[in-house]
This record gives structure tokens, sequence and C-alpha cells, in this order.
């Protein structure tokens, strides 16, 4: 099919993740208050979204604590940058086996299990304009670890991200993800704009090879709104790929590091480069409030304590 480039995009900053990526960088964020500086950051280098994970400010460690996505979403709120929410919904699915010839009991260290309600909690509180639904299961990097998201789990809370008014930002790392993201919204329960992050490169989803990109992205029902990243060193080059290809742009730490070989980056830079990649293109960046406009976003403050 010929490609209909997006010369109207806009820039999502994945500001933190929840890797194991805070001792390999000193940029990498760990604090509410790191990570909203970075956020905001990225936001003034032309990030229209930031995509925020919440760590353990001592250690670094991925977290789900409410107050720290709280103070996250005050000091953002409270700056005179504006710029679009997006929390994560995907912890509490983590599944890690014991060794090959005892998978049970599992590894009580790396898994960590919650119910829907929990998952949500943070984003029922704080209400970000956007959060992400992880719209399937799939092994991870890891040896013995599932990322755990069943059809009820996924049905229970994304009823519950529509009811608060909060866009889910579909999350899809292969075709099957895509597959069920379709009888989500064929359920009702995921509502029109429709809006999924196509994630690349992650092993063992979706290789980010453009074969296997440019059959997701003929496999999106026309009227979706849809953003594309990968990882590492095609970081980059998907900026590229995904405007051509029609969509939106992810960059940011918990997808990539580095700026160029040997020099470790901010998420502002990171902004920055693609900002630069993509407007050398012709393309113009939304603002936040057109991206607002475009999928009917609510800015809120936090529901009181």
């Amino acid at each position: 099919m010929p490609l209909t480039a997006n010369m109207n995009p806009f820039i999502t900053c994945a500001v933190t993740g929840s890797g194991g990526t805070q001792d390999r960088s000193p940029h990498v964020p760990r604090s509410p208050e790191q990570i909203a500086a970075s956020a905001l950051d990225a936001a003034r280098a032309g990030a229209a979204v930031v995509h925020c994970h919440v760590r353990e400010p001592d250690t670094g460690k991925p977290s789900r604590r409410v107050e720290l996505y709280r103070e996250v979403a005050e000091r953002i709120r409270d700056s005179d940058t504006d710029v679009v929410l997006n929390f994560t919904a995907g912890m509490g699915g983590d599944l890690v086996f014991g060794d090959v010839e005892n998978p049970l009991p599992l590894n009580e260290a790396g898994t960590d299990m919650a119910g829907a309600t929990e998952r949500v909690a943070h984003v029922a509180e704080c209400l970000p304009e956007i959060c992400t639904l992880d719209c399937g299961t799939m092994n991870f990097a890891e040896a013995d670890y599932v990322m755990t998201n069943t059809p009820g789990m996924l049905r229970a809370m994304g009823q519950m991200m529509t009811d608060l008014g909060v866009r889910p930002e579909i999350e899809v790392f292969e075709t099957g993800h895509l597959w069920f993201a379709k009888q989500l919204v064929e359920e009702g329960i995921i509502q029109d704009p429709v809006m999924i992050q196509m994630c690349m490169g992650i092993p063992w989803g979706a290789p980010d090879d453009l074969n296997t990109f440019m059959s997701m992205v003929n496999n999106t029902p026309a009227g979706w709104t849809f953003s594309a990243f990968s990882i590492g060193r095609n970081e980059m080059p998907y900026a590229a790929a995904a405007v051509l290809a029609g969509g939106n742009v992810r960059v940011g730490l918990e997808d990539n590091l580095w700026l160029k070989k040997g020099e470790l980056a901010t998420n502002a830079q990171l902004v920055e480069k693609a900002a630069t990649i993509v407007t050398n293109m012709g393309a113009t960046l939304m603002t936040p409030a057109e991206v607002r406009e475009k999928l009917q976003l609510q800015k809120r403050a936090p529901v009181a304590k």
C-alpha cells in the first residue's frame, strides 16, 4: 500500500521506565522531583506528551506507590510548562517462575502481581489525561519472566480507565495484542478516539524490522491514532519510520540511553534529536493543546486526598 506520511505528528517522551537502567546512566531520573524535572525539560524540547513511571528515590527500583505518582503529577501540573500527562498502568503484572525443573514456587523477589483495582489506583487518584494498557501477555527478555495481562484483567482495567475519563493508550507488543485491542473496542470497553502504541524490538515481542512494523500498521483500523518506537540504536530511525507510516513518535530514556556512540543522553536531548529528524522531513509538531483536542483528553487536577 502507498504510504501516507503524518506531517503533523506529536512526540511522546518515555521518561524513565521500569527497567534496570537506573545505574547505567546518571541521567535516568529516580525521585519524583527528578522525574518531573526531566519530563518538563522534554516538554520544553518539543514533547507534547510525557509517559511516566515512578521509582523508589533511594534505590531507583521501579515502584507502584501512589504517593510517588501524585508528587510527579503535582509537580508537572504546578509548572508553567504545558504537557499532556501519561502514566503507566503496566506495573503489577510481573510473573517470575522458578527454574526450568521447578517452576513453582514462583520467584518472590521478582514477582509482582496485583488486582485490577490496585493496578489502576494511581490513575484513579491522579487522573492523568492518558494511561497505558499493555494489551496482552508476553515472554519478556529475562529467562523466566512473563508480562501477564489476561483478557479478564484487561477488560476490567480498560473499563476502569474509561469510567474514569482517562484515555487508554493501548500498548501492542505483537500482532495478537493488536487483535485483542480491536476486541476491546468492539465490546465498547475502549471508546473512540482509539490510541495505540506499537512497541517494536522488545524481546520477545514484535521484531523491529520494517516488514513486521508495516504489517502492524496495515492491520490498524482507519481512524485510530498510533505511535511507534523501537529501542536502543533503532530509536531514531523509528522516529522517521513512524511518521512516514502515518503515525506519531516516541523517544526517551525508557527505550534508549544513548545520544550517540559513547555519549549518554538526557530526555531533552533525545526529544530534540527526534524533533530535528521529523521537522527536517517537513513535519510540524503538534502542541499539547492540539493533542488534547485530537484525542479528546481531559486535563484535570488530582482527586483530593
